[in-house]
């Protein structure tokens, strides 16, 4: 599809080229999302700020950002983009609709079961497919766009991406079955032994080391370790404590193999998103997946106890 602006042609794939510069303020990384090389992209965008007469983007050392020319044409071809996909759906009225769903493996242990069972019971001709791992690599997968949908913790924002808060969680500290001691410890006190933390980007340890620094409190790191599996072994063995998400270690907790503390003075608390791309936005079945996770949210509520906050509903913040 072309349309004429000016005596030249401007394409779809220009137009979501340069939405995608734009939602990444970055070339290079808008490339390795589009998956075509950066000098292509490169002509893409000076071809498209020809054929239009204007200067679209703004070269600086962070990347890329906007001019006022840019940003008008930002919103008209986030607008037009959204039409033809609506279009795209509608002549295909009879195809069998697909969401690929992120989540995190504490929420794939406790709810995701009961996702799968509702969404096949509610929309038999879903295509439902369900996508493990952690919340900062559920947030690139999004933004990469290899996923529809994701629940994951401390989703950022970003443009052309929504987000909908619907839970809090508290960390606790993770000790080993041989230490029987269940009561509230300080986030002071947890920080005295050696300690298992997950990679830097992971959002409980940024949580740990934010907080830790506030109050200008040494860590003790004895393991940086990616995988969740791979910390409680480790800490099954009694090498080191965790500071985890108490869904992360529930199994464990409940067959008496770990320990949890809440951790107090102060408590660590993160928020759980269901977030988006403007795709997922216009599905048909979104009203239905929002009611079976609103219903997932009550069970992970019940797992969680006093250590779970669900929080009221709100509109979805979004960046466009």
């Amino acid at each position: 599809m072309h349309i004429a602006l000016h005596g030249s042609d401007v394409n779809l794939r220009q137009l979501k080229y340069f939405v995608r510069v734009v939602e990444t303020a970055n070339m290079t990384r808008a490339a390795d999302d589009l998956r075509i090389a950066q000098p292509a992209l490169g002509m893409q965008i000076k071809q498209l700020e020809e054929a239009l007469g204007v200067v679209l983007l703004t070269r600086h050392s962070r990347g890329v950002s906007p001019t006022a020319a840019g940003a008008k044409l930002f919103q008209r071809a986030v607008q037009i983009l959204d039409l033809v996909e609506i279009a795209r759906q509608e002549v295909r009225d009879d195809a069998r609709e697909t969401i690929r769903f992120g989540l995190t493996p504490s929420l794939m242990q406790i709810i995701g079961p009961e996702l799968l069972l509702l969404v096949s019971e509610r929309a038999p001709r879903l295509a439902f497919s369900l996508n493990e791992e952690m919340s900062h690599l559920l947030v690139d997968s999004l933004h990469r766009a290899e996923l529809d949908l994701i629940l994951a913790y401390e989703v950022p924002d970003a443009p052309g991406f929504w987000k909908r808060a619907l839970y809090q969680e508290d960390l606790v500290l993770v000790t080993a079955a041989g230490n029987a001691d269940d009561a509230p410890i300080t986030f002071s006190d947890a920080l005295a032994g050696p300690l298992i933390l997950p990679e830097l980007r992971d959002g409980v340890r940024s949580l740990v080391e934010k907080t830790a620094a506030e109050h200008e409190l040494g860590i003790r790191l004895e393991h940086e370790i990616r995988s969740i599996s791979g910390i409680k072994t480790m800490i099954t063995r009694g090498s080191a404590a965790g500071i985890l998400p108490y869904g992360t270690v529930l199994a464990e907790v409940s067959a008496g193999t770990l320990f949890a503390r809440p951790i107090v003075a102060p408590v660590l608390r993160r928020t759980l998103y269901l977030a988006g791309s403007r795709k997922a936005g216009q599905l048909a079945s979104l009203p239905i997946i929002r009611d079976v996770v609103g219903s997932a949210m009550r069970t992970l509520s019940t797992a969680m106890a006093e250590l779970g906050h669900p929080l009221s509903p709100a509109e979805p913040s979004q960046k466009a």
